[in-house]
């Protein structure tokens, strides 16, 4: 739908094959030049450095794939004792919350496994969980609470899958523990994206059966497409539960992008 309401409309006019070609071309180089920097750069400058080197790549991404980000509100800076949490649609999240603020994503297991990009998000620092191992949270976790107090900022996807956008999960409250543990804010984050013509793309949409490769031909037959990013109030993860701070960071996000409320708990 759009900003108003109204159902998205199909693209009528998508990018010729050439055009097509052209950006997957150039995404590939720029991974491998991603791959390079995190292998052989990384190790030797300091994390400031590599945030900058994060956010440069990262919207030099977008520009390749023709995405403009807009964002509504302020990413605090590094060292803040800050969890980032938002709703999430694609594999683009990722790159578009590192191109306003380089965070370390915990994430499922399955993205390492990714053929080059995978390696790429295990070199900018990404925290990986075996979900189907219950215990696994409590060392990620540990692993989160250190990164805070190393001054990263760490962002989690707490609906625990992906949606086409049009719809939010019942955010999950176990990955918020390392922050109420590390006595810091949630900073809730509302991701959308909008077609050229301002109507809701699915585009980059990374989910039900839609492979990895699926959603880079949706997002290359689109002209343009845009990234709204919502950034609300920071809420301070001393004052609640974990379970009511998720609670309270998924109505943010609701209410910043116009989605109703959640119904009751299951």
């Amino acid at each position: 739908m759009s900003r108003h309401g109204a159902p998205a409309s199909p693209r009528l006019h998508p990018t010729h094959a050439l055009v097509r070609a052209w950006r997957a071309v150039r995404v590939t180089v720029h991974v491998f030049e991603g791959l390079a920097t995190t292998t052989l750069v990384f190790p030797l400058v300091r994390p400031a450095s590599r945030r900058r080197l994060i956010r440069g790549w990262s919207r030099r991404l977008l520009r390749i794939m023709a995405i403009e980000a807009r964002v509504h509100g302020e990413m605090p800076p590094a060292g803040g004792n800050l969890l980032v949490v938002s709703n999430h649609v694609s594999w683009v999240d990722i790159f578009v919350l590192h191109s306003v603020q380089p965070v370390r994503f915990i994430a499922k297991s399955e993205l390492a496994r990714w053929p080059l990009a995978g390696r790429m998000i295990r070199g900018s620092g990404t925290l990986f969980v075996e979900r189907e191992r219950r215990r696994d949270t409590h060392r990620v976790n540990r692993q989160a609470v250190d990164a805070l107090a190393s001054g990263d900022i760490v962002a989690v996807f707490p609906e625990g899958t992906t949606t086409d956008g049009t719809t939010m999960l019942r955010f999950k409250s176990s990955l918020l523990q390392p922050i109420v543990d590390a006595d810091g804010h949630v900073l809730p984050v509302g991701i959308r994206y909008f077609a050229a013509d301002g109507t809701h793309s699915t585009a980059p949409a990374y989910d039900g059966d839609k492979s990895f490769a699926d959603t880079f031909r949706a997002i290359f037959r689109e002209r343009r497409l845009v990234v709204e990013l919502h950034i609300s109030a920071p809420l301070a993860a001393s004052a609640m539960h974990r379970r009511e701070l998720a609670r309270a960071a998924e109505s943010a996000v609701r209410d910043a992008l116009g989605l109703p409320a959640a119904g009751p708990d299951a």
